[in-house]
């Protein structure tokens, strides 16, 4: 994760740190815990704009205080209830196109939490919405690898 956390630092557009206290608070709001790999990456930087691109940027890793459920991020507000998804679901990174990169909470693989895709038009289908890698640092080294397309769609 290290090396990754580096590149977004180098290439990219990273915020300042979350700081311990910003953790645990936002921990407490959601009520789950950041996975190490999550952890890390917000320790290091509350979110990230990646590709260089202040605007329209492919990729927005969305700081702890935007961190919403999916179907809150996809339908809105009056839209936090289970007819529009799990409640387990986050979203985590804005693909800037109505869609986002998802982090199911609910489960966990290795000890970290797997990735989906959050296709707007879809979601919560899941034959339509699944899941694009199995922690969050696979799919940020796909990202950094993708010049800024949606890799996962290339699949």
């Amino acid at each position: 994760m290290s090396r990754l956390i580096e590149a977004v630092s180098r290439e990219h557009l990273p915020y300042p740190p979350a700081t311990p206290k910003e953790i645990e608070e936002f921990e407490q709001r959601v009520g789950w815990k950041l996975d190490p790999d999550l952890r890390a990456f917000y320790l290091h930087c509350n979110g990230a704009r990646l590709f260089k691109t202040p605007t329209d940027c492919p990729y927005w890793i969305l700081p702890l205080s935007r961190i919403v459920r999916a179907r809150v991020a996809i339908f809105g507000m009056r839209s936090d209830d289970d007819a529009h998804g799990p409640a387990s679901v986050y979203a985590l990174c804005d693909v800037q196109d109505g869609n986002y990169v998802l982090v199911d909470v609910a489960h966990q693989e290795n000890g970290r939490y797997p990735i989906f895709d959050g296709d707007h038009e879809a979601w919560p289908d899941p034959a339509y919405c699944g899941q694009i890698a199995h922690s969050f640092s696979e799919f940020l080294e796909e990202a950094l690898r993708s010049k800024g397309r949606q890799f996962w769609l290339s699949r």
